[in-house]
């Protein structure tokens, strides 16, 4: 990888093997479904989309997964739904060698556009 810190969603994408590449362009491009007026922007050095001023959800490429970043309350919402997959505090990993869960991922993202815009409590349960 490039040791240049990325500008753009594009050039982070940029600076992965194609392989990774065409995966992060998918979770991109659902998330860009959900929220097609989101700000795309770099964020703590990674992919983010920003919706009323504020993180909606990051997503970031590794080796050999796909780490996405809800905050801890899309985490703790969606709980059984992740239990599966390789978890942090306010992450979940997704394995490059298994097909990506982009309906959960849409579910994610439904979730977090709610507590945003305020119709969900942001704390955690």
């Amino acid at each position: 990888m490039n040791t240049a810190k990325p500008e753009t969603i594009d050039q982070y994408i940029a600076d992965f093997p194609a392989e990774v590449q065409q995966v992060l362009e998918e979770v991109r491009s659902t998330i860009r479904q959900m929220v097609p007026d989101a700000r795309e922007c770099i964020s703590y050095g990674i992919p983010t989309f920003d919706m009323d001023k504020s993180h909606l959800v990051h997503f970031a490429g590794f080796k050999q997964h796909i780490g996405l970043y809800p905050t801890p309350t899309g985490m703790e919402a969606f709980k059984t739904d992740l239990a599966p997959y390789k978890q942090g505090k306010g992450s979940v990993q997704f394995p490059l060698d298994q097909p990506m869960p982009l309906d959960l991922i849409r579910k994610i993202v439904e979730y977090r556009m709610e507590v945003v815009r305020g119709k969900i409590s942001n704390q955690k349960k």
